[in-house]
């Protein structure tokens, strides 16, 4: 007998990139954040599946992106060559899962059968803002697991409140990490240099690859080169932050990748939409990051955890935001003035063998990247 996934509520979901109708490589757990409905539902040409898509398409109102989304998961290729479904914005996307690889991982497809049309399980499967199980309800032959999918998107409470009371991101936030005059000196550093537009890591084809997108990340940066600077700011973090995240989170940091001065302006309207910052092999070393503030005379450029709840963070003038660089994480466009900020990431030696290992992946043109980013003691 076949066997399958079983995913039971509390559980969390499986992440993975898969083919969309408008993105050849989607990272689903940027998705997090908000509700999600996923819909294993086999065949658009189906009837059921017609119905179950009609079901949550009179549902806009709570399919926005904001409070939920929907994620329609084929198994039928003629469902991407015969149009039979398309993305509809905001709230409704497809993905093109026809090798399976998300079914398998939800419990639609069987573990060991590669041929994804033989004994499909059909279900739905509703997940939290975190991305942990709240409900798997099975296509039922009379249809009604649609009236027991809407009865459960009913009963939900707001994102923010999913748990059943507000939570907290699981954060540090320190005050006093540097003095004004140090803030001042590295503000200066940058004005001097004027920036460079900077991109986000991206795995293509196997390699850790920089990529600019205006639309996803917008910001200028300028590299610290003076070793002086540099052992004063590390010299502040042994004695500031690295003490307070090992006891917050027992782990103690022994070094520190990026001497950075970045520029969030409103006059480019500067943003970074969420993302987490390990999921290449060329950052699946980084352990922590931190956002030290350089000023506070400007307005957006709050950093957010969208996993919990709406709430943004803005860090008094020299004072740091610290977090798990696997936590999903978003900067709010600049509305007035520029940001100013020392964005290091922290991590141990064992990490270090793991950047170590990984170097090879990186492209060769990212050589600026390697000794921009060249580890030293903390």
């Amino acid at each position: 007998m076949p066997s399958y996934v079983q995913l039971t509520p509390g559980d969390p979901a499986p992440w993975f990139h898969q083919r969309s109708y408008a993105n050849p490589r989607y990272a689903f757990d940027t998705a997090a954040g908000r509700y999600i409905v996923l819909c294993f539902f086999g065949s658009a040409g189906d009837a059921h599946a017609q119905a179950a898509i009609g079901a949550v398409r009179r549902r806009q109102a709570f399919f926005d992106d904001v409070t939920a989304s929907f994620f329609g998961v084929s198994l039928d290729a003629r469902d991407e060559s015969e149009k039979r479904v398309a993305d509809q914005y905001p709230g409704y996307r497809y993905f093109w899962d026809f090798d399976g690889t998300v079914g398998r991982l939800y419990g639609a497809v069987p573990r060991e059968i590669e041929d994804t049309r033989v004994a499909v399980r059909r279900l739905w499967v509703v997940l939290d803002p975190t991305l942990r199980v709240v409900k798997v309800i099975p296509f039922a032959e009379d249809r009604s697991d649609l009236a027991e999918l809407l009865a459960c998107l009913d009963a939900l409470p707001p994102p923010a409140r999913f748990a059943g009371i507000d939570v907290q991101a699981p954060i540090l936030v320190l005050p006093n990490v540097f003095e004004p005059e140090f803030c001042r000196k590295l503000i200066g550093l940058y004005e001097a240099d004027g920036g460079q537009e900077s991109g986000f890591m991206r795995e293509v084809d196997g390699r850790t690859v920089a990529v600019h997108d205006h639309g996803h990340k917008r910001r200028r940066d300028h590299t610290i080169e003076d070793p002086d600077v540099i052992r004063e700011a590390q010299a502040r973090f042994m004695r500031r932050v690295v003490p307070f995240v090992q006891r917050a989170y027992q782990f103690k940091a022994t070094r520190m990748e990026r001497y950075i001065v970045s520029c969030y302006a409103a006059e480019d309207a500067a943003h970074f939409r969420a993302h987490r910052d390990n999921t290449t092999k060329g950052t699946a070393h980084r352990r922590f990051a931190v956002s030290v503030n350089l000023n506070d005379d400007f307005e957006g450029g709050e950093v957010s955890f969208p996993e919990f709840g709406e709430r943004s963070f803005k860090a008094p003038a020299g004072g740091a935001v610290v977090f798990s660089c696997s936590l999903l994480h978003a900067v709010s466009t600049v509305t007035r003035g520029r940001r100013y900020a020392f964005l290091p990431f922290l991590y141990d030696d064992d990490a270090a063998r793991v950047r170590e290992a990984n170097a090879r992946f990186l492209s060769e043109e990212r050589s600026g990247y390697r000794s921009g980013l060249a580890p030293a003691e903390a």
